[in-house]
Formats: structure tokens, sequence, C-alpha cells
């Protein structure tokens, strides 16, 4: 059958880092035999620019319609005086939360070329290879009530709600269980059951899930605040760190400039799979939309690229060609090429478009 994969360029540095990443797929579609159709749509700031919303209807029909969507990224200061459901951000929010994308797969790989790169030093990121399963649709960002109220003193007061339920917590914790099988064996479960009733009932769900289905993998629990010293201090403690909502978006993050350049790297947001096995996916680069370089050319393109490669590993089962676009970004890199966020001395600077070509060149060295 032939895939349908929906390309969403968004705002900023996305048109460009996902123009990039079309190039590649184009090229597992001409030599590597990946039967596929795109077809594209208007999401966030550029959407709100030509229809008024953030978040349209046909977008997210063509989103539900196809097995994956690629993501550029949504946002820029030119939208910050707008009301929140008109945010590019809401069409993002709108998308995990219409196609059920609960389980936000963050990897934090420290490519040997780029351990330099990195803040910290080079002995204790080298060799980094973790994985952040962040709990999507729930918790803080989507708890209700969500409002800003006028109290009779005059003052204002806002409220965000935290709230998750046994089953929320119970299928994102399977889906870090069952990727540590794949990996070294152990999950890091991080909340704050010291302060919140919510990481009170999250551990226990979590333990409980270990205890039933995954006792061969190694379970840990750490508070949230600690899980963020130690990503600092000993990161390659962890393999598979498991977390709700407003932690995963703050410990990844962090993950992320462990690794040299949140420029680097890739995320996967999926959901459940139906009785025919579909499952809805997206697949978006961590790094935003950079309004600040956009247009310039000089946008790393590798985190869009990588996302593909999860893209063909988690949607569509070609773990043989995920391992091979790996390969060539690794190659690319270890060949001194930099853009312009990972640049190091003696190194070959090139632009978003020189960078996709080297590792289109490396793919066709690579399958000859």
């Amino acid at each position: 059958m032939t895939a349908k994969i929906l390309l969403l360029p968004g705002d900023g540095i996305g048109p460009e880092v996902l123009d990039a990443t079309a190039r590649v797929l184009d090229w597992f579609r001409r030599k590597r035999g990946f039967a596929v159709t795109t077809d594209s749509a208007l999401i966030g700031g550029a959407a709100y620019e030509a229809l008024g919303t953030p978040d349209p209807q046909a977008t997210i029909d063509k989103a539900k319609a196809a097995d994956a969507v690629l993501f550029g990224a949504v946002g820029g200061p030119r939208w910050d005086g707008l009301s929140f459901d008109k945010k590019p951000e809401r069409g993002l929010l709108r998308l995990r939360k219409d196609l059920g994308l609960f389980a936000n797969l963050r990897p934090a790989l420290c490519f040997g070329a780029l351990t330099d790169a990195s803040s910290l030093r080079p002995e204790i990121v080298s060799g980094l290879d973790l994985l952040i399963v962040r709990e999507l649709t729930g918790g803080v960002y989507f708890g209700e009530p969500k409002e800003i109220t006028e109290l009779p003193d005059g003052q204002k007061r806002a409220v965000d709600t935290q709230v998750y339920t046994t089953g929320e917590i119970e299928r994102i914790a399977r889906v870090a269980f069952a990727l540590a099988r794949l990996r070294a064996g152990r999950v890091a479960s991080a909340e704050k059951s010291n302060v919140m009733v919510s990481g009170v009932l999250w551990r226990q769900v979590v333990q409980s899930v270990h205890d039933r289905e995954f006792p061969d993998v190694a379970l840990s629990h750490i508070l949230a605040d600690s899980c963020a010293m130690q990503l600092v201090k000993n990161p390659k403690q962890f393999d598979v760190i498991v977390t709700d909502n407003l932690f995963g978006d703050i410990l990844s993050d962090e993950a992320a400039e462990l690794t040299g350049s949140i420029g680097m790297l890739p995320s996967a947001s999926l959901g459940a799979k139906d009785a025919q096995g579909r499952q809805g996916a997206l697949y978006e680069p961590v790094h935003g939309s950079a309004p600040d370089i956009a247009g310039q050319g000089i946008a790393n393109p590798l985190a869009c690229i990588l996302s593909l490669a999860m893209c063909l590993r988690y949607s569509f089962a070609r773990v043989d060609d995920a391992v091979l676009l790996e390969k060539a970004v690794e190659e690319v890199l270890g060949q001194g090429y930099r853009t312009a966020d990972i640049m190091q001395p003696g190194m070959t600077k090139v632009g978003t478009t020189a960078m996709t070509d080297a590792v289109i060149k490396a793919l066709d060295a690579r399958a000859a």
C-alpha cells in the first residue's frame, strides 16, 4: 500500500527544514522503493494569516487521514498579541489532542563528532543516548479550569489545573517500559510526589504497571527537580525517563542542550493503535520556529531529517531505512560539515541546502 504523509511547514524556519526533509524523503521514494505520497496544509501563524485561525478544520481532517504527519514549527513574536485561542501554538496543541498523540518520544543522542559542542565536559556527554517519554495530552496544559478571573479586591487570579487519571498514566508507562525493553532495560519515572497529589498517583500507577506487566525492566522513581540536576551532573545514568506533560517539556529541552544543540534533536508523538493497526503519528524537530534566522538559509535541517528517520522506524517499520539515514547524518557530521548552531573551529560551515546535499550524497554512497 502507498503511504500517505502530510507535510505541515508552519512558521519561521519550519518551511525551510521541512523542505529539506522532503528532499530526503524523495530520495527514499526514488532509491529505496518507499511508496509514499505527500500532501501539505497550513498550520500555526501561517494558517492564522491566511484563514484567521491557527488550527483549520481542513488541516485537522488531512492529518487524521494521513499515516503520518511531518511538522516544521509554529510561533513567533509577530503573533504575541493574539488571544490564547488564536496563537500559532494552538494549532499544534489541537493536533496532539485531536489525533490522540499521548506519547511524545524525545531522544537525546550525542553524536561523537559533536561531543565538544556540548556545554558540558566531553567525558560527561560522550556516548550519551537517552530517551524521554513525555505524556502529551493530559496534565496542566489541558486541565480545566484554565482561567484568569478578577477578584473582589481588584486583583487577578490565574488557574491552571494539573489532572491525571489512572488510565492516562498507565498507557504512557506501558510505552516507556516497552521501549526500555528495546534499549538498556531501565526506566526512571520523574514526578513531584513530595508536594503534588498528581505526583503521588503517578508514582503509584507507574509502579503498579511495572509490577504487573514489566517486572523484567528496572524501575526507579525520581523527583523531577532532582532529575533536572542529575541530567546535568550525570546524564548517562539514564536510559528511558517517563514523565508528565509539564516536566517532560522542561526536562526534554534540558536534555537537548546536553547534545550540543537543540537544532539536532528530533521527536515523535504517537497515539494508540486502532483495531486496524493504524496509529496517529506526528514527527517534528524540537527546536521551534527560530524566527530570528528564518529565511536566511542557515537553519540546521538535521533535527527535522532525523525526525523523518523516526517516522520511517515507528510509522512504517522501515528500520533499515531509519538506520541508513541516521548513519548518513553521523557520517556528514564526521566529515566536518556544520551549520551555524553547531559550528566548531576547523569545520566546514554550511547552510540548510548544503547540509541537506551532504546528507543525500552520504545516502547515495551508502546505497551504492
